[in-house]
């Protein structure tokens, strides 16, 4: 039957007028009979649906009992039933009819302070009148556009074209599980409107003044309500939490929100905008043709995007300031340093002169007690993003399974040590797992000793290789210090090759090659051959240094020919922070003997190794039998995997080149500003900038340095110093850092300098 054929037979309809409307999985007709208008809906015939329309029905009959105009009302057809299964164009449908009402589609209105007031009212409202009624069958349904279900929506994740942008939906998922699920038996539960988006709800003289397409219907959370309004009438605001705020003030004032809802709030609004991008993209893939399905797509990922950079306790404090409760105070920095200090020695620093009390962090975000969110252009430990959800799940699971040590057999160790050495060239074939960074160090010199039989090592200056014995006799950033051991007998110590600083300044190879005279004619003087010499790619301490051009291609083979082992530190420059490089050597077109890594190996997981050939590790095997208690537990390994992958699901260190070449360009152009930058330098996401009180001079500027530090972490960015004059400063980002995040700490360093 045809539709026009239909409202005639059964609403004796003469010529209706039909045009039909956009929908997200049914088809919906505007029909206009003898001047007045109406909405015909119809559905796919499905028994579970067909109860479903019954209850929207229900809903409707019961919020027709107030005086309020705002809702449409069931017409019945002729034979007085409100819902019926009928074929149009050969095909059955559930099909109903109901009023039409007039009105400005709120996304097509002008945003007011006055019209979210009343959409905070209106709502308030809408949900009092619900509160009396009840349905089993929406208590009973389940669905992805239901916030308690949210996590139906995982199996959508992978439409999701982007890795990273998976990562954020999946760091949100974490977030729901963590922070919300707990609390579901404490969160109050009705029969809610569930979808009271932009299109949704309708504006006549600035005022909301009607709700349509109850088809969402749910039996949820009653905070979920404004989570869910909040999630798209804000989407499109530059400061989305005062205008939620508005919201809430009007809606707590008809319908008192309680504290605890509040306290979930900024997550629910994060789980709804999931819930959007989740669907929109599988719809985009099943489906192309249906543009409404993901019309609000671009914007909704714009706020999903912000969101992260809202710390969530600013959020609540800003949710319980529009309501007029108090917010909590934190204890004061004075008072956890005391408490601290009881307990844990003061030898262990704080970074600045106000140090940041942390409690949660996000990608390139960290956010503090005070409520403040912090851009982390400093440390490079969580490598590939805070909190990254691959690296969690990752730990999480495993540790919920299996976790053990080396002398058992388990499937965890050989994956993990398989996939890290594919990114070594076939001589370096072998590893050992530790824990750490330090202890990587220390396991290396071990095998330096074993494989050459001599006690001789050469370090080089300013440089840092752990907080182990060992490690500490090996670094001159600690040796060398005024409160250091000195430096051994059994040390060497190189120059280090800095073409900024240092005697010789072309970085075309020919400073490389006179450096290395230095370290030559220091071997041939030596009374007792070097066991090994170790170095960074880029010396960390020493300033973000990067080693002259051609320097190690003349060490190492005069390091391997007097029976020496050459062994690079990739702690800091490993894993493709430089952007072109995997691994630092790469840059010097050298392969060592051993290779220490650590730091972002685990994203923040305590694990470290070290990579040799057979050779060497052969050597090492004629000793001792060598354990360590965690070093490559299942753990380890599955979080050292996760890491892996996620570099490579991300292309990280091609972000680390685009981003980190667009980062230098910017500091660049800073440099041609101001006098007091000396130097910019540095690969990738490893960059160091050198302030100088005279560009001629070099004459370093510690206290300016330091000053800009602490300034920009006034400015809630993070960076820190190095260098021996602790004049450098370092920005070594997690990987996840964008170019719009470069811009924003040059933007700040440049009104600092400025000033």
């Amino acid at each position: 039957m045809k539709l026009e054929k239909l409202l005639r037979e059964h609403f004796d309809f003469h010529q209706p007028e039909i045009k039909k409307l956009n929908g997200y999985d049914n088809f919906n007709y505007l029909i206009e009979n003898d001047g007045k208008q109406y909405i015909f809906k119809t559905y796919g015939e499905n028994t579970e649906l067909l109860s479903l329309v019954h209850a929207e029905n229900d809903v409707l009959l019961h919020l027709q009992s107030t005086p309020q105009d705002k809702y449409a009302t069931p017409i019945p057809f002729s034979d007085g039933t409100l819902v019926k299964c009928l074929k149009i164009d050969g095909k059955m449908n559930i099909c109903r009819m109901l009023t039409f009402l007039d009105g400005q589609l709120f996304g097509e209105a002008t945003h007011s302070k006055k019209l979210f007031e009343s959409l905070g009212t209106s709502l308030a409202q809408l949900d009092l009148q619900l509160r009396s009624t009840s349905n089993y069958v929406i208590k009973s349904k389940e669905s992805e556009w239901i916030l308690q279900h949210l996590l139906l929506n995982k199996k959508f994740v992978q439409d999701i074209p982007s890795a990273k942008d998976r990562s954020t939906i999946s760091y949100f998922f974490q977030q729901f599980e963590e922070n919300i699920v707990p609390l579901f038996p404490q969160l109050r539960k009705q029969i809610i409107h569930n979808d009271a988006n932009e299109w949704n709800m309708l504006v006549t003289d600035g005022k909301i003044s009607g709700i349509i397409d109850f088809g969402d219907l749910a039996h949820s959370f009653l905070i979920g309500e404004l989570a869910i309004t909040i999630a798209y009438t804000c989407y499109d605001k530059d400061d989305p939490l005062e205008w939620a705020g508005t919201i809430l003030k009007a809606y707590h004032k008809v319908l008192p929100i309680q504290e605890i809802e509040l306290s979930v709030l900024y997550y629910l609004v994060a789980a709804r905008l999931c819930t959007s991008v989740c669907n929109s993209a599988h719809s985009k893939k099943i489906n192309p043709e249906n543009e409404y399905a993901y019309s609000s797509e671009k914007p909704i990922w714009r706020l999903i995007n912000k969101w992260l950079t809202i710390n969530p306790i600013a959020a609540e404090n800003s949710f319980r300031k529009a309501v007029e409760l108090p917010t909590e105070k934190p204890k004061t920095s004075d008072h956890l340093i005391r408490k601290r200090h009881e307990t844990i020695s003061p030898i262990l620093s704080l970074s600045y002169t106000k140090p940041i009390n942390m409690v949660r962090s996000a990608f390139q975000y960290m956010y503090d007690a005070h409520g403040n969110t912090y851009l982390d252009a400093y440390n490079n430990i969580p490598h590939v993003g805070h909190s990254h959800p691959k690296v969690v799940e990752a730990g999480q699971k495993q540790m919920a399974k299996l976790n053990t040590n080396t002398r058992y057999l388990y499937d965890e160790l050989t994956a993990y040590a398989e996939k890290l050495l594919s990114r070594f060239p076939d001589s370096l074939n072998k590893v050992f797992f530790v824990n750490s960074g330090s202890a990587a160090t220390d396991l290396a010199i071990r095998l330096a000793h074993a494989h050459t039989n001599h006690s001789k090592l050469m370090v080089m200056e300013h440089g840092y290789h752990g907080n182990t014995q060992i490690g500490t006799d090996i670094s001159d950033y600690k040796f060398n210090h005024k409160k250091g051991q000195g430096q051994k007998d059994h040390v060497l110590k190189a120059t280090i090759p800095d073409t900024y600083r240092g005697q010789h300044t072309k970085n075309d190879g020919s400073a490389g090659k006179l450096y290395a005279e230095e370290v030559l004619h220091q071997i041939k003087e030596s009374e007792s051959p070097i066991a090994a010499f170790i170095s960074e790619p880029v010396v960390g301490c020493g300033g973000q240094v990067p080693l002259a051009k051609g320097y190690l291609k003349e060490v190492y083979p005069a390091i391997r020919k007097q029976g020496g082992v050459c062994i690079s530190d990739e702690v800091q420059t490993g894993f493709g922070r430089l952007g072109d490089y995997f691994w630092g050597y790469e840059m010097h077109e050298v392969i060592p003997d051993i290779v220490i890594v650590g730091k972002p190996m685990g994203n923040g997981h305590p694990i470290g190794a070290v990579i040799t050939t057979t050779k060497i590790a052969g050597s090492f095997e004629k000793g001792v039998e060598f354990f360590s208690s965690f070093g490559g537990n299942p753990v380890s390994c599955a979080v050292g995997l996760s890491v892996l992958n996620v570099i490579e699901e991300e292309e990280l260190q091609k972000n680390a080149k685009e981003v980190g070449d667009y980062y230098h360009s910017l500091l660049r152009e800073l440099q041609n500003e101001h006098e007091c930058i000396g130097d910019v330098r540095g690969s990738g996401l490893f960059i160091g900038v050198e302030i100088v009180k005279n560009r001629e001079t070099k004459e370093p500027d510690t206290k300016l340095a330091n000053y800009i530090k602490n300034e920009l972490r006034n400015r809630n960015i993070l960076i820190g110093t190095d260098g021996p004059f602790d004049n450098v400063l370092k920005t070594k980002p997690p990987l996840c850092f964008s170019k719009e995040n470069a811009e924003q700490v040059v933007s700040q360093l440049g009104e600092i300098l400025r000033k």
